[in-house]
């Protein structure tokens, strides 16, 4: 048998093109996962009084773990108030966001009010392991430290709202009451029905139910989801939500009144701020606010839940089933109101006065 020496020449080269290929394909192949981990990797925080970090100008309490927790007093001085209620702002806001509060009616009321910025926001250290029982616990310490007493109200707006309902899970024994305003509910609770969960969801606008898909089933790809360009993020993350026509007219009318930002309350990186929000308000949570039980059976508080009719944001279906689901929670739908109706004319004062006094109620 005769071997050509050509033959095995060229299964050689073919051996040698092969072995390279295979490592040229295993090196692009690190090199994707490379890129795919360090895109995926939110970039790490501007801690406030860090070496290049922000300035450090508000008012902050130390908290347990060594956080801090900035904080603005409103209304009345607390040594004379009647009141003390601490307020959870919205989604992209901060604790300057305590407008909801007018002066003359903190006088009126005899309330002192305290905002505050929720970790990784505005001056609030970032909190990585931040769970609504955590942020509970802030709420509570954040009383303790300010002197509020061993009973105060809790307020919240918004995204605020889911804050509040964990103040009714795991302080309830703190709560003088609460009111939830408009609050952002998330989609996976498991007390929703299967159709009326596909129903609200499926309703909302296409990159918002991909956006908090990839929030829910994937956190990790969050910041990602929200930054690369191929793909619409989140509307209300661009900065695009999709007012109603009643909350367009209302932002008319406040433009002329909007004063420039305090200060950048992202200015710690989007991440530990508007997207932990996100994560943490669309994730699983670590209970039903359909299971909780009535925190003032003797009738020594009472828990408000306000929705406007119109709101385009948090669907309407959904708040009234979470109040069919919790008899014991005082439920007021404003007619004609949108996500803002808490800005439009006297809704502040009714939404004050009815839970402190039981006043005002809109039914």
């Amino acid at each position: 048998m005769v071997v050509d020496d050509d033959d095995c020449g060229g299964d050689w080269l073919l051996i040698v093109l092969l072995g390279m290929f295979k490592k040229i394909v295993v090196v692009l192949l690190i090199g994707l996962v490379a890129w795919a981990f360090q895109a995926t990797r939110p970039p790490p925080p501007h801690i406030c009084g860090s070496p290049g970090g922000p300035e450090i100008t508000a008012s902050r309490i130390k908290l347990r773990d060594g956080r801090h927790l900035a904080y603005k007093e409103n209304g009345v001085p607390k040594e004379t108030a009647k009141y003390k209620i601490i307020f959870s702002h919205a989604f992209g806001s901060g604790r300057h966001d305590a407008s909801i509060l007018k002066p003359e009616l903190a006088e009126e009321l005899g309330v002192h009010l305290v905002s505050f910025d929720r970790p990784g926001y505005g001056q609030s250290d970032p909190d990585p392991k931040r769970t609504m029982q955590s942020l509970a616990l802030d709420i509570e310490e954040l009383a303790d430290k300010l002197e509020l007493g061993s009973k105060f109200y809790v307020m919240g707006y918004s995204m605020g709202g889911q804050t509040v309902w964990g103040c009714l899970k795991y302080i309830p024994h703190r709560l003088a009451g609460a009111a939830l305003i408009a609050p952002v509910v998330n989609y996976w609770w498991p007390g929703f029905p299967e159709n009326l969960h596909k129903d609200t969801f499926y309703a909302s606008p296409i990159q918002d139910i991909w956006a908090l898909r990839v929030v829910h089933y994937a956190p990790w790809l969050t910041y990602w989801w929200n930054t690369q360009k191929w793909f619409p993020s989140s509307t209300v993350v661009s900065g695009k939500p999709q007012f109603s026509p009643q909350d367009m007219k209302l932002i008319a009318s406040m433009i002329h009144r909007r004063e420039k930002p305090k200060e950048d309350v992202k200015q710690q990186g989007e991440f530990e701020s508007i997207h932990r929000d996100l994560i943490l308000g669309f994730g699983s949570w670590e209970f039903d606010p359909m299971d909780l039980e009535n925190p003032f059976v003797n009738n020594e508080g009472s828990v408000h839940l306000w929705q406007g009719e119109e709101d385009s944001l948090v669907p309407l279906s959904l708040q009234r089933h979470i109040a069919g689901r919790l008899p014991w929670l005082r439920y007021h739908e404003v007619a004609d109101g949108g996500h803002l109706f808490p800005f439009a004319n006297e809704m502040r004062e009714t939404i004050f006065k009815t839970l402190l006094h039981g006043e005002g109620a809109v039914a």
